[in-house]
Order: structure tokens, then sequence, then C-alpha cells
């Protein structure tokens, strides 16, 4: 009976299928009746075409190549070259002991001018040409202001009122410690390496900004990863960092305020806005997310599309005003982060449905376009290489030296005191933020640029070797004496 049935439904189908095709040819050779006679001109055109088409197989790999190069075609082929090589370095530096966004700025380097460009030139040309790196810089931007809207999401207010006399004293001391170093340093390298045109107040506060930063969201995870989390010392390490996070954001929001103000009038009007709309921010907006459905949701539910649409639009928001106050969007959105609700944690799970995108797509082209902006190939001299492993040497003294002294006085052991110094000393992803600000703004001539990035590289991935060192010597002074 089945075969039967089978059988009916093969010629049903077999019969629609033959009938349409054959009513789609009659149809057509009805319609060659209404078409107009050809002149002789039209058929010698249509012969010439057909001559041309039988050697356009010679011309396919040129139209292929002239296709590759639209915006669209070129852009997928971006995306796919820096996800897939930013995943790939990703899980292999964590193999290494390292974090995975230590593999992802490395991506970033290898797809720039100081690797693929300079080992493949024809490869860097045809994948970034000049013209298409707009569209990468502003999809890069989106993943940035979605990284700092998480960041100020992460941040846990309560918990800096629990410690916050250390961690004020350590984190403040890190912070006013580098920053010194870093304008101190500025008098020797200003004249040779700054950009031109920029003044030298300009140049050494942006310095000493970048001196100081600390990147809360990679020592976060460096902790995680070492099960360091809920230890009297990673909770420590993690109060000091935000509280240092918000002090060095701070500073530098009222230094790039002060850069982009011609005059100390325009200053002045761009601190009192900025003022205005923090105070709003704070005592308008964050009360009213309270009241929203989003804070009221229940243990066991999601965010909904439209709640995920609401903060989204609260956060993109935020940016647009400090953008259009004369401040960067960043800011914007990492105070937006820090209003959101915290009830019914809330945070976390908005935080895991936006970091899973911005982590895994948007940031990997952050670092791809900062990859693009390092020129190696500028440090050619020995002077250039001296300048960059004494901005290493002074940065990690500034931040590691400064927070390890400081964590000693206030009462930890020498251990615990190398320990948070080591981690206040990570930069990572905040680093690259930072210094990308600086470019935009003029204030680090390329080289500059290129030096501030190694030395991001390198203070991040020393975190896990001194981390490691720190345990070998505790566990060394800690065994008996036979």
């Amino acid at each position: 009976m089945n075969m039967r049935a089978n059988a009916v439904v093969f010629l049903l189908y077999a019969a629609i299928v033959i009938g349409c095709g054959l009513g789609i040819y009659f149809t057509l050779q009805a319609g060659q009746r209404l078409e107009p006679p050809r002149t002789p001109a039209a058929v010698a055109a249509q012969t010439a075409v057909s001559s041309v088409a039988s050697g356009a197989a010679e011309g396919w790999w040129q139209g292929t190549r002239e296709a590759l190069r639209q915006p669209l075609p070129l852009l997928l082929i971006q995306l796919i070259l820096i996800v897939t090589l930013a995943r790939f370095f990703g899980v292999h530096s964590g193999r290494l002991g390292q974090p995975a966004v230590i593999g992802e700025m490395l991506a970033g380097i290898v797809l720039g001018p100081s690797v693929l460009g300079a080992l493949a030139p024809w490869v860097f040309q045809f994948v970034f040409p000049a013209g298409s790196l707009g569209t990468l810089r502003i999809l890069s931007q989106v993943g940035v202001i979605l990284f700092m809207f998480v960041v100020g999401m992460e941040l846990d207010l309560t918990q800096l009122r629990s410690q916050a006399r250390t961690a004020i004293l350590v984190s403040h001391v890190s912070i006013a410690f580098p920053f010194l170093l870093g304008t101190l340093f500025s008098l020797f390298i200003y004249e040779s390496f700054a950009a031109g045109g920029t003044n030298f107040s300009s140049f050494a506060l942006f310095m000493g900004v970048a001196m100081s930063m600390t990147a809360f969201p990679v020592l976060a995870r460096i902790l995680e990863e070492r099960g360091m989390t809920k230890s009297p010392l990673g909770s420590m390490a993690l109060t000091c960092a935000a509280v240092a996070d918000v002090t060095a954001w701070t500073i530098l929001l009222f230094v790039v305020a002060v850069v982009k103000s011609r005059n100390t009038a325009n200053c002045l009007i761009t601190i009192g806005l900025l003022l205005l709309f923090v105070g709003a921010m704070w005592l308008v907006i964050k009360p009213l997310l309270r009241r929203l459905p989003v804070a009221k949701m229940g243990v066991s539910s999601e965010p909904t599309h439209n709640m995920v649409v609401a903060v989204l639009l609260v956060a993109f928001g935020a940016g647009l005003l400090t953008e259009v106050i004369g401040i960067h969007a960043l800011f914007g959105a990492f105070l937006a982060g820090v209003c959101m609700p915290q009830a019914s944690d809330f945070r976390r799970r908005v935080r895991d449905r936006l970091e899973s995108f911005s982590t895994a797509f948007l940031l990997p082209l952050f670092f791809a376009f900062t990859g693009l902006r390092t020129q190696m190939g500028l440090l050619n001299d020995w002077g250039s290489v001296g300048v960059c492993l004494g901005l290493i040497v002074v940065a990690t003294l500034g931040k590691l030296g400064g927070s390890m002294l400081t964590a000693r006085w206030s009462g930890m052991d020498w251990h615990d005191s190398f320990a948070l110094g080591a981690l206040m000393n990570t930069r990572g992803l905040v680093e690259l933020i930072v210094l990308n600000i600086g470019f935009d703004l003029g204030i680090l001539s390329p080289r500059v640029f290129t030096m501030m990035v190694i030395m991001a590289l390198v203070t991040t991935c020393m975190t896990g070797p001194l981390l490691s060192l720190g345990n070998f010597l505790r566990c060394k002074s800690a065994r008996p004496v036979i």
C-alpha cells in the first residue's frame, strides 16, 4: 500500500514538473514572435559578443579580483580573516598561560604592516586598502563602546565601599606614581618623539595617564582563570583595580577635555556640561532605571529582546551625549553601565548576552585596527629601541613598584604585595583604548604609539609569570628547614 502511494506521488510530481517545463518552453517560443525584427547591425553585434565571450575565460580572474574589491566583499574578507586569526591566537595564548586578550592583541599586530605588510605586501594592500579602513574603524569603535559599557556593569560599588580605605590608598598611589614618572619621562622624549603641533602639557599629561592605567577586565579574567577571585588577595586586587579604573578614566576625561578645547573658556564649558551629564545620569537616569521592568525580573527569567534593546539605547544614547559634549563616547557608555540596575542578577545576564557578541566579533576588529596603526618598522634605530625599553621599565616601576610598596606599608606581607603589584601592572585592552584616543587626538605620533602598544603587550604578558614567580617564592620560603 505504501509503495503504491509513493508511486502515485512520484508520478504526480513528475507530471507537474514536466507540465510546468513545457509550459515555460512554449511561452518563450510564443514570446519570440512579439520581438521586433533584428537589423543587420544588431546581428553583427551579437556575433561580436559571441566571439568575445569565447575568450572571456582568460579575464575571469581579473573580473573576480575587481568583484572582491567592492566594499561589501572586501569587508566580509576582513571580518573572516580578523575573527579567525584572533580566535586562533587567543586559544593558543591560553595554552601558554597568557590571557586570551594577549593573543588577540598579537593577532592585530600580525595583520598590520609590521608582519603581514612586511612579509606579503601585496596581500596586505589587497585585504586592507587605505580606503576600506573607515568602515573597519567605525565597527571597532562600536565594539569598544559595548566593551566599556560591560566594564561599567562589572563595577561593584558595594565591594568598593567594604574595602575602600586600603583600596583607595593602593590604587591612588598606583596612579599618582606612574603618572609622575610618565610626565618626567616626557621631558626626555618630547622634542624627538612627540607628534608635530602637540604642546608639551598635552603630551606629558597623556603620557602620564597612559602609564597609570590598569585593565580591570583583564585582571578579573586572570584571577578567575587562577581561581583567585574569592581569595583575600583577589578581592583586594579587584577592588584596587576598580578604584584605579574609575580614577584614571576620570583623569583622562579631563585631559581629553583640555586637549579638545582650544581655550580656557571652551574647556570650562565642556567640563561643566560633563558634570551636568554625570549628575543627570546618577540622580535621574539611575533611579528611573530601577523602576523599569528590567530591574524587577524574576530569578529564573532572562532579559527579553525589548529589555536588551532598552539597555543598548541607554548605552548608545549616553555615548552620543558625551561625544557631542566634546568627550569620547566611551565615557558615556561606561557611566551608563555603572548606572544599570543591580537587582535580580540583571547585570550578569545582560552582560553575558552582550559580551559573547562584542568579545568574539567586535573587539577583534579593534585589535586589528590597532595593529594596522602599529608600525614596528618605525623602531629602526637604537635610540627608538632604547626609548621603548625605557617606557617598559618606567611603566613597570611606577605601577608594580608603587602598588607593591604601598600595599606593604598598609600591612600586607611582601608576597601578597608583590602579587598585587603584578596584577595592577596589567594594562591589556584598556591601554589600547587609551592609546587610540591619544592617536586620534593627534597627541601620540605613530612611533610613540607603537612604543606604547609594545609596552602594553609586555606589561600584560608579565602578569602571569610574575604571579607564578611569587607563588614559587612563597612556597619556598614556607618550606620547613631540615
